[in-house]
């Protein structure tokens, strides 16, 4: 059986990674291949809950230790990931190990730590930035937003750490300004130009 692939969007809040992400998700299964769609951080588990408390200002934990909390949430699934690409399913991710080397790094943590301690989770085949401008993205929500997306300055030095990241093998950039249709047309071509490496 052919082992499923691991598609990852990654992007500042507001890029459109879940209305992509789940685009993607359904033009897959309308093919009539099997796809799960998880977002990380994933709040219905013990570490998420915790997650979810400190980005509300419910706990006060230093940017290491938050890191360590967003990796811990994805080793939790990371048994079921394996499952599900080992019986060929393909998995889309709304954030994955990017996320943690961007926001880390934008908090002044080592990027190679951040991405030495991600080592053991199965990664990404394909990893897609939705590239906006912070105040671009800020403008799209303007209520209920939590501390990091109320810190444009730190949302420029993830953008900057996202673009570093997609010079990368593995990687596609996408305009995240466009309209939702343009978007996902480059997202299902960047996907089927993975599949064809296979």
């Amino acid at each position: 059986m052919t082992r499923g692939l691991l598609i990852a969007f990654e992007g500042l809040d507001q890029s459109g990674k879940q209305t992509q992400a789940e685009r993607l998700q359904a033009a897959i299964e309308a093919r009539g291949d099997r796809c799960r769609l998880l977002s990380f951080p994933a709040y219905e588990t013990a570490i998420g809950e915790e997650i979810h408390r400190a980005l509300h200002g419910e706990r006060e934990y230093p940017a290491d230790v938050m890191q360590l909390l967003y990796v811990a949430n994805r080793y939790e699934h990371k048994p079921q990931i394996e499952r599900w690409l080992a019986d060929g399913t393909t998995i889309v991710c709304d954030r994955y190990v990017a996320s943690s080397i961007a926001y880390g790094e934008a908090h002044g943590l080592d990027p190679q730590w951040l991405a030495e301690i991600q080592r053991y989770l199965p990664p990404a085949d394909l990893t897609i930035l939705l590239d906006i401008d912070p105040d671009r993205a800020a403008a799209r929500k303007a209520a209920n937003r939590d501390k990091y997306e109320r810190d444009l300055s730190l949302l420029s030095r993830v953008r900057e750490s996202y673009r570093r990241q997609a010079r990368q093998p593995g990687w596609a950039s996408l305009d995240a300004a466009r309209p939702k249709e343009a978007i996902a047309a480059d997202v299902f071509t960047a996907f089927e130009s993975r599949l064809a490496q296979r």
